[in-house]
C-alpha cells in the first residue's frame, strides 16, 4: 500500500513539475525572452516527442529570432518520408517569412492537394493556415474536406472564416448548418448573428439570415428554425411575424408556451398594442392553464386601460367584475384583484373602495409574499391619498415579515419615497443610503437617483423650497395629476433659475409632456437642458430622449441621427450608449459585416 502511495505521489510530482515548466516556457515566450524560451521548450519536447505543440513552438521561436534556416531544417526533417500537411504548411510559411513567396505558394498548394488523399487530416492543415492568418487557404481546405467527406463537420470553422472574409451570406448558411448538428449552439448563434443584423428588416444581412432559416425550415421542419426566425423578427420589431413563428411552435409542442408569453411581454413593453392584444387573446382562447389565462386577461385589461379615455372606464370596470364573478376572489386571482384595486384607485378615483377591497383580500389565506404584494399596493394607495403614516405601517409590516427579500427592499424604498414626498429629506436619505447596495439592481439604481436628487439640492437654500416643490410635483405625477404636476414644475422653472434643481425640473416636465403627447413642449425642455446644463448629469438623457422624439414621434430622422451621435461620441459611459449606437447605425443604413 505504501508503495502504491509512493508511486502516486511520484507521478503527481512529475505532473506538477511538467506544468510548472510549461508555464515557465510560456512566460519566457510571452515576455520576448526567446533564448530562454527555446531552451525550456526543447527540454519539454525532449521529454514528450509526441507533443507537436512544443515542436511548433520551437519552430516559431527560431522564426522570431530570424533563424529561418534552422526552422527549415527542423521542418524538412519532419517531412522526410510521410509528407504531413501541417508541416508542409509551416515550411511554406517559413519561406514566406524569408521573402520567397513563390516557394511558399508551392508548399501551400502541396498541403491543400494532399487533402484529397487524406481528408481526415484536414483540420490540422487548416488550423496551421488559420494560425498564420491565411484564412482564404484554410477555407479551401475545410471546403475540400467536406466535399470529400460529407460527414465532416467544419461548418462552425467555415462560418468564422466567412465572417472574417465579409462573406455574410455564406457565414449565416454555415452557422445554420452547424446548428442542424449542434442545436445547443443556439444561444451563441444569436449572439453572433446580432453583430451582423440591424432593426431594419430590409437590410441585406437580415435578408441573408431570413432566407437561410426559411430554406432550412422548408427542407427540415424543426421548431429550432421557428425559434430563430421568431428571434430575428423580434430584433426587427416585426412582432406579427414573430407571433406567427411562435404559434407554429405551440401547435407542434403545446407545452412550449414560453415563447408566446415572452413575446406578449415584449409587445406590451414596446407598446405595440394591436399585436399584444392578438397574442393575449390567443393565450386566452388556446391555453388550458387557468393561471396563465387569468394573467392574460389581466394584461389585456391593463393594456386597454393604458390607451383608454375616461368614457371607456365603465366598460373596463365591468370586464374586471365579470372576470372576478367567473373566477372568484381567491388565491388564484390575486394578480387580477391587485390589478382591479389599482384601476379603482388610480383611474376611477375610488381609493376608499380600493382600500376596502384589498383589506377584504387580506382575509384570504395566502403566502407571505402574496400578502406583502397586497400590503405594498395598499401603502401605495394610501400615499395616493397622502395618508403617509398609515402607508408606512403597511410598508413596515412587509419589512418585518420578509426581511432582506426583494419585496422588503421595495417596501423600504417606498418608505424613503413617502418621506421624500412629505419633505422629510433627512430620513428619506438615510433609508436610500441602505438601499444603494440592494440585491435588486433596479431598486439600487432608483435609490441612488433619488438620493442624488436630494443630496444635490437640499443645501441650495435653508428652506429647501425648490426641492419641496419638486417633491410635490413628483407626488402629483404619481397621483396621475399630470397637468397639476406640470404647473408645479413651472413654478420652479420660473423662480429658481439659479439653483441646481433646474435641469431635473426641466427633464421631469419633459417626460410628463411626453405622457400627454405634447412632443413640441417636451422638445423645448430637452433643448433647454442641452443649451444650459450640458455639463450636468442629465445631459446624455436629454440628448437620447430628443433623438427618440425625432425618430419616433416627430419624423425627423436626420435630427435623430445628430442627437444619437452626440450620445455616442460625447457620452461613452452613458447607459444609453449601446442603444444610441444601434439606432444611429440603423438610421444611417450601415451595412454590418
Amino acid at each position: 500500500m505504501k508503495f502504491v502511495i509512493y508511486i502516486c505521489c511520484f507521478l503527481f510530482s512529475l505532473t506538477a513539475f511538467s506544468q510548472n515548466d510549461d508555464a515557465l516556457a510560456r512566460s519566457y515566450f510571452d515576455t520576448g525572452e526567446f533564448e530562454k524560451a527555446l531552451i525550456s521548450y526543447q527540454n519539454l519536447y525532449n521529454e514528450k516527442k509526441n507533443n507537436l505543440n512544443y515542436f511548433f513552438k520551437i519552430v516559431e521561436i527560431h522564426q522570431q529570432l530570424e533563424q529561418y534556416d534552422i526552422a527549415e531544417s527542423l521542418l524538412k526533417e519532419k517531412i522526410t518520408g510521410k509528407r504531413d500537411g501541417q508541416f508542409i504548411v509551416e515550411l511554406g510559411y517559413n519561406y514566406q517569412l524569408k521573402g520567397n513567396q513563390e516557394e511558399a505558394e508551392k508548399y501551400y498548394n502541396e498541403a491543400i492537394t494532399n487533402i484529397e488523399e487524406d481528408p481526415i487530416f484536414a483540420y490540422f492543415v487548416a488550423r496551421r493556415f488559420e494560425i498564420h492568418a491565411l484564412i482564404d487557404k484554410a477555407a479551401i481546405v475545410y471546403e475540400k474536406a467536406m466535399e470529400l467527406r460529407p460527414e465532416s463537420n467544419f461548418h462552425r470553422q467555415l462560418a468564422a472564416i466567412y465572417g472574417e472574409q465579409g462573406k455574410v451570406e455564406k457565414m449565416f448558411n454555415s452557422y445554420v448548418n452547424f446548428l442542424d448538428v449542434s442545436p445547443t449552439f443556439i444561444h451563441q448563434a444569436k449572439r453572433l448573428f446580432s453583430e451582423y443584423i440591424t432593426e431594419n428588416g430590409d437590410d441585406q444581412n437580415n435578408t441573408y439570415l431570413r432566407k437561410a432559416l426559411l430554406r432550412k425550415a422548408q427542407l427540415q421542419p424543426n421548431t429550432l428554425w421557428n425559434q430563430l426566425l421568431s428571434w430575428l423578427f423580434i430584433q426587427q420589431r416585426d412582432y406579427a411575424k414573430a407571433f406567427a413563428q411562435e404559434r407554429a411552435i405551440f401547435k407542434r409542442q403545446p407545452e412550449s408556451l414560453r415563447g408566446i408569453l415572452d413575446l406578449a411581454n415584449i409587445t406590451i413593453e414596446q407598446d405595440d398594442i394591436e399585436i399584444a392584444k392578438d397574442i393575449l387573446t390567443y393565450v386566452i382562447e388556446n391555453v388550458m392553464e387557468p393561471t396563465l389565462v387569468l394573467n392574460a386577461h389581466k394584461d389585456l385589461l391593463e393594456l386597454e386601460i393604458k390607451h383608454a379615455n375616461e368614457e371607456d372606464y365603465a366598460s373596463i370596470d365591468k370586464k374586471y367584475k365579470d372576470l372576478l364573478d367567473i373566477y372568484g376572489s381567491n388565491i388564484q386571482t390575486i394578480n387580477l384583484q391587485l390589478s382591479y384595486a389599482k384601476f379603482n384607485a388610480f383611474y376611477l378615483d375610488k381609493a376608499e373602495s380600493a382600500i376596502e377591497f384589498l383589506k377584504e383580500t387580506l382575509e384570504t389565506r395566502m403566502a407571505r409574499i402574496q400578502e406583502a404584494r397586497v400590503k405594498l399596493l395598499l401603502g401605495d394607495i394610501l400615499i395616493l391619498q397622502e395618508k403617509f403614516n398609515e402607508a408606512l405601517i403597511y410598508y413596515s409590516q412587509i419589512q418585518t415579515s420578509l426581511k432582506n427579500s426583494i419585496i422588503s427592499q421595495e417596501a423600504r424604498f417606498r418608505v424613503a419615497k413617502a418621506s421624500y414626498y412629505k419633505g422629510d429629506f433627512k430620513w428619506a436619505e438615510s433609508q436610500l443610503k441602505i438601499l444603494k447596495s440592494s440585491t435588486s439592481q433596479l431598486i439600487a439604481n432608483d435609490a441612488l437617483d433619488l438620493k442624488l436628487l436630494i443630496s444635490d439640492n437640499k443645501y441650495d437654500d435653508s428652506t429647501q423650497t425648490a426641492l419641496t416643490l419638486y417633491a410635490k410635483a413628483d407626488l402629483l405625477a404619481f397621483q396621475n395629476k399630470t397637468n397639476e404636476a406640470i404647473t408645479k414644475l413651472d413654478v420652479i422653472i420660473a423662480n429658481h433659475k439659479t439653483e441646481s434643481i433646474m435641469d431635473q425640473a426641466l427633464y421631469k416636465q419633459a417626460r410628463l409632456f411626453e405622457e400627454l403627447k405634447d412632443y413640441t413642449r417636451a422638445e423645448a425642455n430637452y433643448l433647454a437642458i442641452i443649451e444650459n446644463y450640458r455639463e450636468d448629469i442629465l445631459a446624455d438623457d436629454a440628448y437620447y430622449r430628443l433623438a427618440e422624439l425625432y425618430s419616433n414621434q416627430l419624423a425627423q430622422p436626420e435630427k435623430a441621427k445628430e442627437f444619437y451621435e452626440k450620445v455616442i461620441f460625447d457620452y461613452a459611459d452613458s447607459i444609453f450608449f449601446v442603444e444610441a449606437r444601434k439606432k444611429y447605425r440603423a438610421l444611417r443604413g450601415d451595412a454590418i459585416n
